[in-house]
């Protein structure tokens, strides 16, 4: 199989943001990014030579959950405050960032956690334009007794003498708040500050050189061969197809699988609305009986999840080679595979920063290992919001650029049990009637995406008409997040509540509960499987 991770995904030097385990990690690396600058998450565990071959223009410790006190406390390579590098501490990276460097952690017993008010002594460079009184989010337990020989104090609270601190002649600077998060008032301006003035970086990561870039590394990888794109429909993508047809043109093939496990509509909304705003040549595949023949009798989500990437890649395979003929005497054989990866996609999967496998994507760990394309992942390096503006800014339809997040194996792992086609239908049916009261009650923007689940493998006792009635329940998975790293649960209006509810129960057959899922991510996943 090809390695599908390319050495260098972009040509811009990034802002490094070191993960100590916390689960804002992700969060910042998107700040930095809101900010106009690139950014990527490392493990702490990197040493300063592995930093170093990076590049970095910056450095970012994040937070995390341990004491610095704790024994196997995540720790940082001291070489890497020889690299001359500008560099912020953040929560637990703060007090790495002091204790590393002379300074001195005290664990006195005095926490802080949630909303604190924090008192602004000097602005300097990394608090130039705040005010001297602000909210921020505080989630220690460890405080920064005396801030290491040459930094300035710059902000204290009331259990936490130096709160913020900045040694401007080697551009070394933290913060014990939380900027990244919301709560923090004036969070982003410290980033932006660190940024832009401590660190003197432009504003220069944004769509149009995303785009101008990708297009030129594409035309680079590819030459004159042909391409396939994984087009489902979805925004990863329907994007990422855009992107490829923009770079090479009619050496694009958009291939469609039609694997049954789409929701309602989507075909259609492929077949015709997309390519009528991309010009992009569609062949479509009917594999519907082939993917449910392959999952028959299979319950197990991991391994749903690498059957449908198999049998994906194989219908992609059964293609190639009918085209194969057809392009033969027009110039290369068909190589290449678009895929729609995008950055989350790789750190949940293990392959950006150390982290634990939470489950095997079907765009990442679901690919057969046996691959006979080599992959093209031109969001590889992207958030989701960043692939929204990409696609905007490719001219593709609100109506696709907008939609909620639908993920590769579809359906197939929103049945929890056995895939079939009488299953499919029963949720086919539901996903639609909660979409449709969604999009009525005006919500679509409000919410990051409501996965409907059915609970296959379970039967409630209902009463309907004059009988009891054993069916099976619904889970309606409203969430909000800003990057799917995180979320919680959408606070939907109780009234679109009872009326998704009393539709699905009384329009789809074998339904007879209607349950809401209110757990946050963490603990639990957005999807069931």
């Amino acid at each position: 199989m090809t390695d599908p991770t390319p050495a260098a995904p972009t040509e811009q030097r990034p802002v490094l943001v070191v993960d100590f385990g916390a689960q804002y990690a992700q969060l910042i690396a998107r700040r930095v990014r809101e900010a106009g600058v690139y950014s990527e998450i490392v493990p702490h565990s990197a040493t300063a030579a592995e930093i170093a071959a990076k590049s970095p223009v910056g450095i970012i410790l994040s937070g995390g959950p341990s004491s610095v006190y704790d024994e196997g406390a995540p720790a940082l390579d001291a070489g890497v405050f020889d690299l001359g590098v500008p560099t912020l501490g953040i929560c637990y990276g703060f007090q790495v960032m002091a204790q590393t460097l002379g300074g001195e952690v005290a664990n006195t017993g005095l926490r802080e956690y949630g909303a604190t008010n924090a008192t602004v002594v000097t602005q300097g460079t990394l608090l130039d334009g705040q005010p001297a009184e602000q909210n921020v989010w505080m989630s220690h337990g460890d405080q920064v007794a005396r801030a290491p020989e040459g930094f300035e104090v710059l902000a204290r609270t009331e259990h936490t003498p130096v709160a913020a601190f900045a040694d401007d002649a080697r551009r070394f600077y933290g913060v014990q708040w939380h900027p990244e998060v919301k709560h923090s008032d004036h969070g982003q301006r410290v980033i932006e500050n660190f940024l832009h003035k401590a660190a003197g970086l432009p504003a220069d990561w944004n769509s149009g050189n995303v785009i101008a870039e990708q297009v030129e590394r594409i035309r680079a990888q590819v030459g004159t061969g042909r391409v396939l794109s994984a087009l489902s429909g979805g925004v990863d993508s329907a994007v990422s197809t855009a992107l490829v047809h923009e770079a090479v043109g009619d050496q694009l093939v958009a291939v469609f699988i039609d694997h049954g496990l789409l929701r309602q509509g989507e075909r259609e909304q492929v077949e015709n609305d997309y390519v009528a705003s991309t010009g992009v040549r569609l062949v479509t595949v009917d594999a519907r009986q082939q993917f449910l023949d392959a999952l028959a009798g299979v319950s197990d989500p991991e391994q749903k999840r690498k059957i449908i990437g198999r049998e994906f890649i194989r219908s992609f395979e059964k293609v190639q080679s009918e085209l194969v003929a057809e392009a033969a005497s027009e110039g290369d054989p068909i190589r290449f595979l678009v895929q729609g990866t995008l950055y989350p996609d790789v750190v949940e999967s293990g392959g950006g920063s150390g982290t634990a496998n939470i489950k095997s994507h079907h765009n990442v760990g679901g690919l057969p290992e046996d691959l006979q394309f080599e992959l093209v992942e031109p969001l590889r390096t992207l958030f989701k919001d960043e692939v929204r503006a990409i696609g905007r800014e490719l001219g593709l339809p609100e109506e696709i650029v907008g939609r909620q997040p639908f993920p590769g194996p579809g359906l197939g792992i929103r049945i929890v049990g056995e895939v079939t086609s009488d299953r499919l239908e029963i949720l086919r049916h539901a996903d639609a009637i909660a979409r449709a009261e969604l999009t009525k009650a005006g919500l679509d923007g409000e919410i990051w995406q409501c996965p409907v689940v059915l609970l296959a493998d379970v039967r409630s006792v209902g009463v309907q008409g004059d009988g009891r009635t054993y069916g099976h329940p619904i889970v309606l998975r409203p969430v909000s997040s800003e990057d799917a790293m995180t979320a919680d649960w959408t606070r939907l209006p109780y009234d679109v509540l009872a009326r998704i509810s009393n539709r699905i129960t009384n329009e789809v057959s074998e339904v007879n509960r209607v349950v809401l899922d209110v757990t946050s991510k963490p603990p639990g996943t957005i999807e069931w499987e």
